[in-house]
Parts: C-alpha cells; structure tokens; sequence
C-alpha cells in the first residue's frame, strides 16, 4: 500500500506536468473504486478549469483548480498517478483518463480498486481541516507534531505504541512500514503502552519519524507489491529496511534476532533487546 512517502513522491512528481494545465476531457471506466464520482460531476466541476497545485494531506493527494474545485486521490492499496502522451497503451485498470491541453494524460491506474476518488465543489473547500480532514491528525513535519504533543495526548491512554502512532487522528499518514521502522530507530517497544512513554522518548520518537520518512522519500518510496511513482519507476527504500520484514533474521545492532508479532491486525518486527 502507498504510504505517506510514497504519495509525497506521487505528488512531486506528477506536479511540473499538472501545474498550470488546463483540463480538456475526462475519461471514466465503468468500474466501481472504493469511492467515485460520476462522470457528469467531473465534467462540471474540472472541464476547461486549470489545476493551480498539487498538495498532499495525510495519504492524500488533492489536485486544487483555479475554480477552487478540488479533486482528491487515495490510492487504496494499489493505485497509482502517472503522466502519459496521448498515443500510450491504455492500461487495463486505468480508471480514470483525464486529458491535459497540452495532449498528455493524468491517468489513476487501480489493479485491486480499493482506492477512492472525491471531487469536492468550491463552496466545499472553504474549511477541509473541519470536514474532510476532521478526524485526521498533524503532518509528521508539522511543528504541532512534537514529543509534548505526543506526551499530552497518550498519557491517559494504554494502548500500544504501534497501534498509538498509526492512529491517523494521532498523526497522519504513518503507516506500518514506517512504524516499524521509526520504532526500531528510537528503540522503542511496538507493544508498550504508550501511558509509559517519557517526554524525552516521544521527542526522540519524533525525530525518528520525520528522519526515517525524509529518507524514504529520498529513496522514493518504497517497492511493497507493485508500487511505482509518477514515472512509473520503482521506489527503492525497501533496500534500506533495518526491521520491516526481517523476522528470523539477525538484529543489525545487536544480532539478536529479530521478533514478529501481530499489534494491533498488523504485522510488527522489533528486536527484543533493542526495544526492550
């Protein structure tokens, strides 16, 4: 599934060809996704307007038009955003072509359909923090995000830290991989309880997070199933995994090996010494 440095590496790379196209034709397969729009909505709200920006929130990529419209893509498990010339194959869970003056394509490929399309009209996007991203927590580079932050919000809570830092109105967009990762790097349990957490260890958290995914993004996410950015290349963050993935295997600080357990409905690695 595309995580958030995976959406942020979509995002910076389909930008330069999106910014400041007007759009000419919209193209929708009779599939269903998770959530769509229909094709007579689209065309009111997008044909002959030109997409001003392209933003990310949380797992999110929103494509804002100079009419204040704005169309939002979540990528489910499989979905993906590429550029394309007109004449390129049409793939076979294309489900949505929209044509640029320019004679290129934006195009959303789903193989699973588990991701969403929402197309939001300019009187409903005055306030999105308090409607659409009402229940979605601070961006992990967002100054509001920090350890006291983190210290207030969990200390009448018991649940574990994994399930705590994936909790998307906790922080957006940290998905498991990435939670895997930041806990290994701070040294922290994925089962304590986060009630337990000192304010020094949550700011030592933090920092891990915002490093692990500047790396990740750096690398251009990561290749997990079939996931490929704007260019449709291949994210190689994966290389550098020190516990995602890795049950059996020796712990590169301490060989110890490496541990996995379900937190949660999620599959955590962690090393028992490291993160005792």
């Amino acid at each position: 599934m595309p995580e958030l440095p995976e959406v942020e590496v979509i995002r910076r790379g389909i930008r330069p060809f999106l910014t400041g196209k007007s759009i000419k034709k919209i193209i929708l397969s009779d599939k269903k996704l998770r959530h769509s729009v229909s094709l007579w909505d689209m065309n009111r709200e997008l044909l002959g307007n030109t997409i001003v920006t392209v933003k990310r929130r949380a797992k999110y990529l929103l494509c804002h038009l100079d009419s204040s419209a704005l169309l939002i893509f979540h990528f489910g498990m499989t979905g993906n955003l590429g550029i394309f010339p007109l004449d390129a194959p049409i793939a076979k869970h294309d489900h949505l072509r929209i044509e640029l003056h320019n004679d290129t394509e934006l195009r959303f490929n789903d193989t699973r359909r588990f991701g969403s399309i929402h197309l939001l009209r300019p009187e409903e996007t005055v306030d999105l923090e308090n409607t659409f991203f009402k229940t979605t927590g601070p961006e992990p580079f967002d100054a509001a995000f920090n350890g006291e932050y983190l210290f207030n919000r969990a200390k009448k809570k018991t649940q574990p830290l994994k399930t705590f830092i994936m909790t998307n109105a906790t922080v957006a967009g940290i998905g498991n991989i990435y939670a895997n990762e930041s806990l290994f790097a701070a040294r922290l349990s994925p089962v304590r309880k986060v009630n337990k957490i000192s304010l020094e260890e949550w700011n030592t958290l933090v920092k891990e997070i915002r490093r692990v995914l500047q790396h990740a993004i750096a690398c251009g996410g990561s290749t997990i199933s079939d996931f490929v950015n704007a260019s449709q290349e291949s994210g190689y963050f994966q290389m550098n995994f020190k516990i995602y993935g890795k049950d059996g295997d020796k712990c590169s600080i301490c060989s110890s090996i490496i541990q996995k357990q379900v937190v949660g409905g999620r599959a955590s690695f962690y090393c028992s010494v490291c993160q005792g």
